[in-house]
């Protein structure tokens, strides 16, 4: 099993930065990816940003530019920095950990509000 939880999340104002940490527990044992997803009211859950077993990230179009994603496998985390942050960000930010096909690890999520 694997645990995951997430903390950073705030009400921010439009303009400002936020960074979002994932610690894991747990038998963590050759991760295919690690990544961030956020969920908004009324709106399915899609990827932020993501890292490969290449440690090569992805992120979504809407993000891209503004948000950086990285890991430290020692402390086993993973953050999420985000800058520049916009309305459209509001939402629950949840970590996600991959280990194989149909095997995927979920935190309890973070919330992040952005508004003036």
């Amino acid at each position: 099993q694997v645990q995951l939880v997430e903390s950073g999340g705030a009400l921010v104002q439009p303009g400002g930065s936020l960074r979002l940490s994932c610690v894991a527990s747990g038998n963590i044992i050759n991760i295919a990816q690690v990544g961030w997803y956020r969920q908004a009211p009324g709106k399915q859950r899609e990827l932020v940003a993501s890292l490969n077993i290449h440690n090569k990230p992805t992120y979504a179009d809407a993000v891209q530019g503004r948000f950086t994603i990285s890991r430290d496998t020692a402390k086993k985390t993973v953050n999420l920095q985000m800058n520049s942050l916009k309305p459209e960000d509001t939402a629950v930010y949840l970590c996600n950990v991959r280990l194989g096909v149909n095997d995927d690890y979920w935190g309890q999520g973070t919330q992040v509000t952005v508004s003036s």
